[in-house]
């Protein structure tokens, strides 16, 4: 009986490491994961902002004209963001216009 009962903590204690350490291996897939969608939204937000724009990117003032350029078109996607979430969310999502509660029966 104490040799279960031995086992069982062991057993326990095993498992709870295990998940201690898959715990710290997700922490980093998810940051890693986090940081592939921040560098392929900066990539593909500056290729729409840029183009067509004739911006000197070797200057000092190019690039400061771009970081404008940039940041307020991010500032004006996260305020569309902003407004279309708000949209969403006064939205009656009901279910009146169910077919259950059709009357062209």
């Amino acid at each position: 009986m104490v040799l279960g009962t031995t086992f069982l903590i062991i057993a326990g204690l095993i498992i709870a490491i295990w998940m201690i350490i898959e715990l710290k291996r997700f922490k980093h897939k998810i940051f890693a994961i986090f940081l592939i969608c921040l560098i392929l939204f900066a990539y593909l937000s500056s290729t729409i902002v840029f183009k067509g724009q004739d911006i000197n990117f070797k200057s000092a003032s190019g690039l400061s004209k771009a970081s404008n350029l940039y940041f307020a078109w991010l500032g004006s996607f996260f305020g569309n963001v902003k407004t279309a979430t708000g949209n969403v969310i006064h939205m009656d999502w009901g279910s009146k216009n169910s077919p259950e509660n059709s009357t062209n029966d």
